[in-house]
């Protein structure tokens, strides 16, 4: 019997009922059951997961090779499980509570096969609001470069690897990381791969957001945080050396792993868990922040791993208040200079806070009000000056008077651009013209960070808004992630939401009296 074209491995830990839908999206797949393997490995789950995977190998012989084994912490190890068991010419990962499009696995193996590739991307799309950057798929594209593209920001497991990459090259998940470890695995393919290429002509994956979160990535604490982007960030420093090629790959982590830990809910972490936060990005922005990476990171970014590189805790924390409690600092002018006046400014060297020629802190906003007006989103904010802001790559109006910058957002367009499972958009400044490279998050054309998210921590949110696409009900509300950043939120209203809605509403309670 010949091998197969592709080994689909899952790790599974209690993901039901999400598990059904996930092996009946692999089962529907057109490539075929006879050129597909599915590994899946049940690391000891507690719910219904390893019944339903034996389930699906009895309905499907041949096609399942189902494993159950202790559990071990995290994926890395059932992942190593399933490719030490795979027989594909490539590997393919999936979680086992995402989807596939009928016709991803068909697709990918094609381009891998015509192009020679050795890591292929399908589009990600997310379900259920979950975020996905997409500037990696703004186009398909045979040969993409590692160091000089978006791909650094897009490590996660989901993409069609060559088996014969993982062998010859010994890559492995660290079984020493209970979350993350897909992002080192990720990056040595990616490091030794011939040729990587990107598909942006079909949904090849959906990412899908749990409700009711129980996974470990959700639920991990802030401490496993720290440890895991410490090994991560280590493991890039032991793999590319010092250089312009890893501060490629070390600017996004700067900018997404080691910024995550300097969120807001930093104020809300014990004092042994603040002083290990302070310790470890410290030590890592001595080791690792270059001058180069520091001019690509947002302000907030690099006025927080300044303070924590330069200051004490106290003068971190003084820091991440003022953005969560206070808002905008003023600006001070000296020598020709422009410093952001935070708590420590004066006392702590004055680069920790020179914002001298960014312009992306001139639009650094605070949003303070909200306010439906007809099909518009109508938000009042303060702190900068932007020409441009826009929910990812919507734009809206923007009007400044005096201290006061009002947007005005139209919902028509971010529900019509938005999937049939919702999404949620990120709201940024930008202190030019809106460029949707920049509200993407990507670096400009002269390196500088292009765009500031809008905050909006203490405002009080409005009522969503519910308008109708087709057939179906939709809810449309500004929402503050947990940095208190502005993000549009667009989500499907079932039948069981629209009834409770209702059951919560004046009328409702006045006629049940």
């Amino acid at each position: 019997m010949s091998s197969p074209d592709v080994t689909v491995v899952i790790a599974v830990y209690n993901t039901m009922p999400y598990l059904t839908e996930c092996l009946n999206s692999l089962v529907r797949q057109t490539i075929g059951a006879e050129r597909m393997q599915i590994v899946a490995v049940d690391d000891g789950s507690t719910d219904r997961s390893g019944a339903e995977l034996d389930r699906f190998a009895r309905r499907h012989p041949g096609l399942f090779t189902v494993l159950h084994q202790t559990n071990s912490g995290g994926p890395a190890a059932p992942f190593n499980r399933g490719i030490d068991a795979a027989t594909g010419r490539y590997v393919f990962f999936i979680g086992a509570d995402d989807l596939l499009g009928p016709e991803a696995l068909e697709r990918l193996v094609t381009a891998a096969d015509e192009y020679e590739s050795d890591v292929v991307l399908g589009r990600v799309v997310g379900v259920n609001s979950r975020h996905i950057y997409q500037d990696i798929y703004q186009k398909s594209e045979k040969d993409v470069d590692l160091f000089d593209s978006p791909l650094p920001r897009s490590l996660a497991n989901t993409k069609l690897f060559r088996r014969e990459l993982l062998e010859q090259h010994a890559i492995r998940y660290p079984e020493d990381m209970r979350i993350g470890s897909d992002l080192p695995f990720t990056l040595a393919a990616c490091y030794h791969a011939r040729r990587i290429s990107v598909l942006a002509d079909y949904d090849y994956y959906f990412a899908v957001r749990r409700f009711s979160a129980t996974n470990i990535t959700y639920l991990s604490r802030h401490g496993l945080r720290i440890e895991t982007v410490d090994k991560i960030m280590t493991f890039v420093a032991d793999l590319i050396e010092p250089g312009r090629r890893r501060d490629a790959i070390m600017v996004h982590r700067f900018d997404h792993e080691v910024a995550r830990l300097l969120e807001d809910d930093v104020l809300r972490l014990d004092r042994p868990t603040q002083e290990q936060l302070h310790r470890t990005v410290a030590r890592l922005s001595e080791a690792y922040l270059t001058d180069w990476i520091a001019e690509r990171l947002g302000p907030e970014t690099r006025i927080r791993l300044a303070v924590a590189r330069h200051g004490d805790l106290d003068d971190l924390l003084a820091v991440i208040r003022q953005d969560a409690a206070e808002g905008v600092p003023p600006t001070v002018e000296r020598d020709g200079r422009r410093y952001a006046a935070y708590p420590g400014f004066g006392r702590l060297p004055d680069e920790c806070f020179d914002v001298t020629g960014w312009a992306d802190w001139d639009a650094k906003l605070d949003a303070k009000s909200f306010t439906w007006s007809g099909d518009q989103l109508v938000i009042t904010a303060a702190g900068g000056r932007p020409e441009s802001v826009s929910a990812e790559d919507i734009p809206a109006q923007v009007g400044v008077s005096g201290d006061v910058v009002t947007i005005r957002l139209d919902v028509a367009e971010v529900l019509a651009r938005s999937g049939e499972s919702g999404q949620r958009r990120a709201v940024s400044a930008q202190p030019g013209p809106f460029d949707p490279a920049r509200a993407l998050g990507a670096q400009t054309a002269t390196g500088a960070a292009g765009a500031a998210a809008v905050r909006a921590a203490r405002a009080r949110m409005p009522r969503p808004l519910v308008r109708r696409r087709g057939g179906r009900l939709f809810a449309i509300a500004p929402t503050v992630d947990e940095s208190g950043r502005l993000m549009i939120s667009v989500v499907p209203l079932t039948a069981r939401r629209v009834l409770a809605r209702l059951q919560r509403s004046p009328g409702a309670r006045k006629n049940a009296g």
